[in-house]
């Protein structure tokens, strides 16, 4: 096969015919071959059309991180079909949502959450399938495999995405096999770059963007092997690095956080380790740092979205790194910053991050109004703000809707977690805004200390007063044992909330105080 594929399924169709018996995805001692993978896809897919899926028709996936969920993703892209990955974890009103709002046509679901499937899909369009190690692979065994790959054309959708809605309901970000195919090449030949030998852990959740592209996908258009870890810990992922013998990982800064801190690092031998990414919220300044200090890997921050499949900009391997921005946009992409009115920002000054190019979504699936109000003049509107230096590096100040205007004043949360960070027993820290009815919005943190670490609200405090202006520091500081996180490890800010306030007047002093630093 001297050209080169046009759809996922044809990258695995070539490995398939030219490395066979190489590993392709791996889960603990299970093992499949890209030959195997094929096989199983190809079942995979003449099961589906026996079941009466046409092209064009959307079929659910949920599944946690084992070797059946490449086998079904694919599979299901194979027959023609639109893969809509879910979240193992959603209940059944949330299951409920995504049917009837995709329309699937069928639900190919974990055996262990059956029952919200099924819960989910009374009243919806939606079959349930069950679908377990065992019995799926004696159901497959008996399905002769289909030959056939549906070619399709680059503008079709292949995948649903669901955001994670935290106004209003979820929303299907509609991807274009184009969108999907595009990202994951990008992601290999300049920012990854697997080659011969390269194992990529594939840790982030593969029904969310980040862990699609920059792990399953990237290792499929590349020809290397993905190791799975269905549920992360530091120890557990530092574990299957030595292993696997893995050389590359892509997490979110939480995992970073994690295994920065994990005091049994050092037992573990991870030398062939040689790169990492991170994405999918800011990573702290002082944790990239500490992170390169303790294990000798350097970490490339990038930024992305559901809507953009996600990679949009990176920290390039070729270029220089700048810890705490996002880098400069990727291959086939393009970035601006906008002003409220939609005018272009200059340089250095705070503005709404704009995207467009070949990983932009096709739209909001069959809501019309809401793709409309998420694009201005062909750029999709990403509801970040960043400023951009003099050599084109973004560096993302914060989520607009997380801004906090206190008094007037415009307090940019991830700033002051940056100074949170820099205390030496602060393990992870959300900053957040309150109502006050001095100021309309206060900031207040968030704040897990490192295992055996000793700090005040107090001493936290005042270590954010030395180092920002009066009007950021947080004026409530509350100790957490964790904070809530999403499904792939991002931290939560909509559930964050300060601690019942025993005195709900301010005293004079604090009256004072608020007129003078607001």
């Amino acid at each position: 096969m001297s050209h080169q594929p046009t759809s996922l399924p044809g990258f695995l169709r070539r490995h398939a015919a030219e490395r066979p018996e190489e590993a392709a995805v791996r889960l603990d001692e299970h093992v499949l071959s890209w030959r195997a993978l094929d096989d199983a896809t190809a079942r995979v897919a003449a099961l589906l059309r026996g079941e009466g899926v046409r092209p064009g028709d959307r079929v659910a996936l949920v599944a946690p991180n084992v070797p059946l969920f490449p086998v079904l993703y694919h599979g299901v892209l194979r027959a023609g079909g639109v893969v809509v990955p879910m979240n193992p974890l959603l209940r059944g009103r949330e299951v409920a949502h995504h049917f009837a709002d995709s329309g699937a046509v069928l639900a190919l679901v974990w055996h262990a959450v059956a029952d919200a499937a099924h819960a989910g899909a009374v009243g919806t369009p939606t079959r349930v399938l069950v679908v377990e190690p065992e019995a799926t692979a004696a159901l497959l065994a008996g399905v002769d495999p289909d030959p056939h790959v549906h070619e399709p054309a680059p503008d079709d959708t292949a995948v649903l995405l669901y955001t994670s809605g935290t106004t209003g309901s979820p929303k299907g970000a509609e991807l274009s096999h184009r969108n999907l195919l595009s990202n994951a090449l990008t992601s290999q030949q300049t920012l990854l770059r697997l080659g011969e030998g390269d194992t990529i852990l594939g840790a982030l959740p593969l029904f969310h963007a980040f862990g699609q592209t920059c792990a399953m996908n990237t290792a499929l258009v590349a020809g290397r092997q993905l190791t799975l870890l269905p549920r992360f810990s530091a120890a557990a992922a530092l574990a299957v690095v030595q292993r696997d013998r893995v050389t590359h990982f892509a997490g979110v800064p939480t995992m970073y956080v994690a295994m920065l801190n994990e005091p049994d690092a050092e037992r573990f031998d991870v030398s062939s380790w040689r790169s990492a990414c991170s994405g999918g919220a800011s990573l702290p300044v002082e944790v990239l740092h500490g992170f390169e200090r303790r294990f000798g890997v350097p970490v490339l921050e990038g930024y992305g979205l559901s809507e953009t499949s996600p990679v949009a900009s990176f920290n390039h391997p070729d270029a220089p790194r700048k810890a705490g921005t996002i880098g400069t946009p990727v291959r086939g992409c393009e970035m601006d910053l906008r002003s409220a009115d939609g005018s272009p920002v200059p340089e250095g000054e705070v503005g709404e991050v704009v995207v467009r190019g070949e990983n932009v979504m096709k739209g909001y699936w069959r809501d019309e109004a809401a793709t409309a109000a998420a694009f201005v003049d062909g750029w999709f509107r990403t509801g970040d703000l960043a400023v951009r230096d003099g050599d084109g590096y973004y560096r993302i100040v914060d989520r607009a809707k997380d801004m906090i205007d206190r008094g007037g004043y415009n307090v940019y949360p991830r700033e002051v977690e940056e100074v949170l960070y820099e205390h030496p027993a602060v393990a992870e820290a959300a900053v957040v805004g309150f109502p006050d009815p001095l100021v309309g919005e206060e900031v207040g943190a968030a704040v897990v200390l490192k295992p055996g670490a000793r700090a005040t609200a107090e001493e936290l405090q005042a270590h954010v007063r030395r180092a920002l202006a009066a009007y950021k520091y947080p004026r409530r500081v509350w100790l957490c044992s964790e904070l809530p996180k999403g499904p792939t490890g991002k931290i939560l800010k909509r559930s964050i909330a300060p601690p019942a306030d025993p005195s709900s007047t301010p005293s004079g002093q604090q009256a004072q105080e608020a007129q003078e630093t607001a």
